[in-house]
């Protein structure tokens, strides 16, 4: 049977915690106690916040780069190893409760810090580890880039899971590259705490249409700041507005509505379960990447492939050019355009 066409009921939270800052081994432990809180609820698919652990770079937005220095010294001596304990730790609670875990990590490569996604299938087994393409604004001076491979649905064991971070919903390719892919739910993440009402807001038409637009359920969590938190990030009263506010972690369903009350304040979790008939219901009507599409006048180009800074080569130069044997060459539609003055 079609993965679309499942007839089945699944459990689902939106969980939204705050860190522990200057502490991600603490962050971890709320994220494990909060798996276990979720299964005496019975959840099948929990969703955390956006880079959760060790916690949100929030420095990064009220502090000018010449004074985050020891900030992000200690994000990288905090920071998640792919594989690694944390790892380890969450897919073993994910085995223990048989639930799929979809948690927001800062990963750590080396020298390099990723906005990174991780999804765990309820045997405990890492399905995806994805890194956000674009850092936002701020997170530039934080993250590195992530590339296409990692736009990619899985299959789970309650159903197709697609998964962005933040403002990679305003990327409507990199939300297309999901929907064609089937996904059937979505797990979107963002840091909240940040910008006021406003983000809140937007986060919320931004999710809904998602919703709409791939025909399938969106599980979003954000993340939360308390006051006395806010105050050690930034003792500035000015700088302190810009991290209150912009939380809604929410669950909604294929027709686009809140399948229970959003979650804009505090710590908590939103439960709802989702009807996977919805989903057929909804592409009956509109399918984007199907009877609805029109592939032959708008088509999108996905690169999958990793990226690489060495690609490993054991062959010669071709005979007068410059090319390395092994090299790929650039597929036609990423060639650079040249404008020519049209005839006449």
């Amino acid at each position: 049977m079609a993965a679309t066409t499942r007839q089945k009921i699944v459990r689902a939270a939106a969980i939204q915690l705050c860190p522990v800052l200057e502490n991600g081994d603490g962050t971890v432990e709320k994220v494990l106690s909060a798996i276990a809180e979720a299964a005496a609820r019975g959840v099948e698919i929990a969703v955390f916040p956006e880079t959760l652990v060790p916690a949100y770079p929030y420095f990064s937005f009220v502090r000018p780069p010449a004074q985050m220095g020891a900030e992000h010294m200690r994000l990288y001596e905090q920071a998640v190893s792919v594989p690694g304990p944390v790892v380890n730790a969450v897919g073993q609670a994910a085995r223990a409760c048989g639930m799929v875990v979809v948690l927001g990590v800062t990963e750590r490569d080396h020298g390099s810090l990723y906005n990174t996604q991780l999804v765990f299938d309820r045997d405990g087994t890492l399905l995806l580890k994805r890194r956000k393409i674009t850092p936002t604004f701020h997170e530039r001076m934080v993250w590195g880039q992530g590339d296409g491979a990692g736009l990619r649905v899985v299959e789970s064991a309650v159903g197709r899971i697609g998964a962005l971070a933040c403002w990679e919903h305003y990327n409507p390719l990199a939300r297309y590259a999901l929907m064609v892919q089937h996904e059937e739910i979505h797990c979107a993440q963002f840091p909240g705490s940040m910008v006021g009402q406003i983000f809140a807001d937007q986060m919320e038409v931004t999710i809904r249409h998602h919703a709409l637009e791939a025909g399938c359920f969106v599980i979003n969590a954000t993340g939360w700041l308390t006051p006395e938190q806010i105050t050690s990030i930034s003792p500035d009263e000015t700088l302190q507005k810009a991290l209150r506010g912009g939380s809604c972690s929410a669950i909604i369903s294929p027709e686009g509505v809140h399948l229970a009350p959003k979650l804009t304040e505090g710590e908590g979790m939103v439960v709802a379960d989702l009807d996977m008939a919805l989903i057929v219901k909804r592409k009956r009507m509109m399918d984007s990447v199907g009877h609805y599409a029109r592939p032959e006048l708008l088509r999108l180009l996905h690169d999958k492939r990793e990226a690489h800074v060495v690609r490993a080569t054991t062959g010669s130069r071709h005979d007068g050019d410059a090319t390395l044997a092994g090299y790929d060459e650039p597929h036609p539609d990423h060639r650079p355009a040249i404008a020519r003055p049209a005839p006449g």
